[in-house]
């Protein structure tokens, strides 16, 4: 059994990350998605990148994928290294720069992922982590779902 962020959750963890890109004043496009890395919620602000759409669910696709941050996997892309052209594959929805993050239980099993693009990298990274904390403030079994 898999258990899956709920609506309900995804909605309070966007609303966190649009309050930190408020803050700093840059439109994001915020993406939550299941363990599988399937869309749960999205939210492009007013004045957000229309390529940020895309962009934003594969960063959460990829964390949830992946079980890992997206910024953690630009090193290991370059030439050379193990992981050298992970971005073209899947589909090209694997994504390697920052802004996307896993969401663990309190076993460290994925239950979700997050998503943020829309500006700089350290700013996606920034809003995306503000919706992280919140995940990290309410996490546990009240807020994901057994699914099949």
């Amino acid at each position: 059994m898999v258990q899956s962020i709920t609506l309900d959750t995804a909605k309070e963890l966007i609303d966190a990350a649009e309050r930190k890109a408020e803050e700093i004043d840059n439109p994001m496009v915020i993406a939550v998605t299941n363990s599988e890395g399937n869309l749960v919620a999205q939210r492009r602000m007013d004045g957000a990148w229309l390529a940020s759409v895309s962009i934003s669910r594969n960063k959460a696709y990829t964390s949830a994928a992946l079980d890992m941050p997206t910024h953690e996997l630009a090193e290991p892309s370059e030439p050379g290294n193990s992981l050298y052209g992970l971005q073209s594959t899947d589909e090209g929805r694997m994504v390697i720069f920052g802004g996307g993050y896993p969401l663990f239980d309190d076993e460290g099993n994925v239950v979700g992922a997050f998503g943020v693009s829309g500006g700089a990298v350290e700013q996606d990274m920034e809003v995306a982590e503000a919706g992280v904390d919140q995940w990290e403030s309410i996490r546990g079994d009240a807020h994901v779902e057994a699914s099949d």
